[in-house]
């Protein structure tokens, strides 16, 4: 039995996901990530890298087992595996918008599943979903991330009504990157994580994220400017 708290980190190998996993690690809590390819990806300081994919049943219970095998518990699960799947509505194949649903919104459905009969059991638990402003504004040419990301965001918050009284807190955060020149990367440097703010509603003991500008390129200074393109999702 681990005498840390034990994190599990999705799609831990690049963007968002790394940044949290890193950021984790530096709090002294067992911290484990996930990826496809993890042998692929290289290592990271403080965090067990192991495979997973969220569309596959059999991979997400195997990696939840080997976990508590190891630990004897988990405390905090961040579901942030996901993709964009961009394209006009009417050319994106039904595979394809498929396909986006299977990673983004089952993907974070089967860990929850996974997940919460070992919470229950503790006691306590932290689930966050890494949602979009793009679950909240839907955006040209992204319908598909869109619905999945909207979806997401229906589920939680019909989840952590659920989950609340037994003292289980699930949380979504969503994350917009600003545009700088030209398309930008849809992760930010993981030096800008801590510049994401979360506020906590204590009237219900839930946490709800509430999207802030990551970059540290923009300080929200008086002078500053909106960019012509809007922000980019992530």
């Amino acid at each position: 039995m681990s005498h840390r708290k034990v994190a599990l980190v999705t799609g831990a190998s690049s963007g968002f996901g790394k940044a949290i996993a890193g950021l984790l690690a530096k709090r002294d809590l067992e911290v484990f990530g996930t990826s496809r390819h993890p042998s692929t990806n290289g290592s990271m300081p403080g965090v067990s890298m192991g495979p997973l994919d969220v569309r596959m049943d059999e991979s997400v219970r195997a990696c939840v087992d080997t976990i508590l095998d190891r630990t004897g518990r988990l405390d905090i699960l961040v579901n942030n595996a996901g993709y964009v799947q961009g394209g006009a509505i009417e050319e994106v194949t039904l595979e394809q918008a498929k396909a986006q649903f299977e990673t983004n919104f089952f993907g974070a459905v089967r860990m929850v599943k996974a997940v919460l009969p070992t919470m229950r059991k503790q006691g306590s638990g932290r689930i966050i979903n890494i949602s979009s402003v793009a679950g909240l504004i839907a955006a040209p040419f992204l319908g598909f991330y869109n619905a999945s990301k909207f979806a997401l965001e229906g589920y939680t918050t019909c989840g952590r009504g659920r989950v609340c009284p037994a003292d289980y807190r699930k949380q979504v955060t969503r994350v917009a990157v600003p545009s700088g020149h030209g398309r930008p990367p849809l992760h930010p440097p993981s030096s800008n994580l801590t510049r994401l703010h979360v506020r906590e509603g204590r009237e219900t003991g839930v946490q709800t994220g509430r999207e802030e500008l990551v970059s540290a390129g923009r300080a929200r200074s008086p002078a500053a400017k909106p960019s012509p393109t809007g922000n980019q999702t992530a």
